[in-house]
C-alpha cells in the first residue's frame, strides 16, 4: 500500500492536463444545488414576507418544534443528491487512473450515476449505510464515524463488480465487502483525510472558490486509495 504522500502525488499526476475538465465537472453540481436553493428559497421568502403578519395572527402559539425534523430531512436529501455527483466523479477518476478513460467529459461524466443500474445502487447503498451509521451512532459518536470509514468503499466495489461481471451485485454484499476490505486501513484513510486540512483552510480563505479545485483533488486521491487497497 502506497503512502498518503504517494497517493496524493498519483492523484496530481492523474489530474495533470485535466484540471479544467475536473473543475467543470465539480462545478456542475454546485450550480445545480445553487439553482435548486434559489428556486425553493426565493418564493418561500417572498411568500413569508407578504403573509407573516397573517400567519402570526392566525396562530399566535406557533412553535419551532418541527424545525429539527425539517432540517434533518433537508440534510438527508442534500446528502443523497451530493452523493450521486461525488460518486460519479470518483468513478470517473478511477477510470482515468486505470487507463480506461483518457478524456473527462464533465457534462456527461458527472451524471453517470443517474443511469441504470447505478442510480438505484447509489440510492440503496446510501440509505443502508446511513441507517447502519445512525444505529451505531446511537451507541456513541465514535463508532458511527468508524463505521463510516468501513463502508466508504461500497460504491467503488459495486462499480468494479458490475464492470467485471456485467451483473448487478447485491447492495449488502458491496457494503460487507467494503467492511472487510477496510480492515486495517480505516486509520490510514482517516489520516489521508486529515492531510487535506491545510487545503480546506486555504479554500475557506477564498470564500469557498478554492473547493472547485480541492474537491477533484480529494476525489482523485480517494480513487487512488481504493485502487491501491489489497483486493485479496
Amino acid at each position: 500500500m502506497k503512502s498518503n504522500a504517494e497517493l496524493r502525488a498519483e492523484a496530481r499526476q492523474m489530474l495533470k492536463g485535466r484540471w479544467k475538465e475536473s473543475v467543470l465537472m465539480n462545478l456542475v453540481p454546485v450550480l445545480i444545488m445553487l439553482a435548486v436553493i434559489a428556486i425553493i428559497t426565493i418564493p418561500a421568502v417572498l411568500f413569508l414576507s407578504q403573509n407573516i403578519s397573517f400567519i402570526n395572527e392566525a396562530n399566535p402559539y406557533t412553535t419551532t418544534g418541527s424545525d429539527g425534523s425539517s432540517s434533518g430531512s433537508s440534510s438527508f436529501i442534500s446528502g443523497l443528491v451530493t452523493t450521486f455527483f461525488t460518486v460519479a466523479m470518483s468513478w470517473t477518476f478511477l477510470d482515468v487512473l486505470r487507463g480506461k478513460k483518457e478524456i473527462i467529459r464533465p457534462f456527461r461524466d458527472v451524471f453517470r450515476t443517474f443511469r441504470a443500474p447505478y442510480a438505484l445502487a447509489v440510492l440503496v447503498i446510501y440509505l443502508l449505510t446511513a441507517i447502519f451509521q445512525f444505529l451505531w451512532t446511537l451507541l456513541l459518536v465514535i463508532p458511527g464515524i468508524i463505521k463510516g470509514y468501513s463502508y466508504s468503499q461500497s460504491y467503488f466495489i459495486y462499480y468494479d463488480t458490475y464492470e467485471e461481471t456485467g451483473q448487478t451485485p447485491r447492495y449488502l454484499d458491496s457494503i460487507t465487502a467494503s467492511r472487510h476490505l477496510m480492515d486495517g486501513f480505516k486509520t490510514k484513510l482517516f489520516f489521508l483525510d486529515l492531510s487535506f486540512i491545510g487545503w480546506h483552510l486555504l479554500s475557506l480563505l477564498t470564500l469557498g472558490i478554492g473547493y472547485l479545485w480541492l474537491m477533484p483533488y480529494i476525489y482523485a486521491t480517494k480513487a487512488a486509495f481504493y485502487d491501491n487497497l489489497p483486493k485479496e
